[in-house]
């Protein structure tokens, strides 16, 4: 389930670096604020003016190096997710240490204001970390 879960992670961030990349050499003000308006949002709020704002800030360089970064970050995924499914013990060790270094983040998120999709993060990130601590000291006892 942990692989899968995280194949799905690196699957969704490739497609956003795709849609980055799709974004080059377009007006990205307008899109921006498509966007906004698409999703029902006031743009003269402060949250959308701020992301409208950024994206005059964007260039097609920034657009490429974010992108590269996602195909960075995807491909950590996949390998992870390959060594997960495996059984490989190397992928559990790096399981729990790439989920467990958020969790100090995710706490402090929460204590800055409860929201439900933080608290969702938290939880999600808890439970595959547990579950994989459980499988490394398992593993380790054999």
């Amino acid at each position: 389930m942990v692989a899968l879960f995280e194949g799905a992670k690196g699957a969704l961030v490739l497609l956003v670096g795709f849609g980055l990349l799709a974004l080059i050499h377009r007006d990205l003000h307008a899109a921006a604020e498509q966007l906004v308006l698409h999703f029902h949002i006031n743009p003269a709020s402060h949250y959308p003016r701020i992301f409208i704002d950024l994206s005059d800030r964007l260039t097609d360089m920034k657009l490429w190096a974010v992108a590269l970064g996602a195909l960075f970050y995807a491909v950590i995924r996949f390998a992870e997710a390959y060594g997960l499914w495996k059984q490989r013990a190397w992928a559990e060790w790096f399981g729990l240490l790439s989920g467990g270094m958020y969790i100090p983040i995710e706490l402090y998120e929460v204590l800055q204001g409860l929201t439900w999709p933080k608290v969702t993060v938290l939880v999600v990130n808890g439970v595959v970390v547990a579950y994989l601590l459980v499988v490394v000291t398992r593993s380790k006892g054999k």
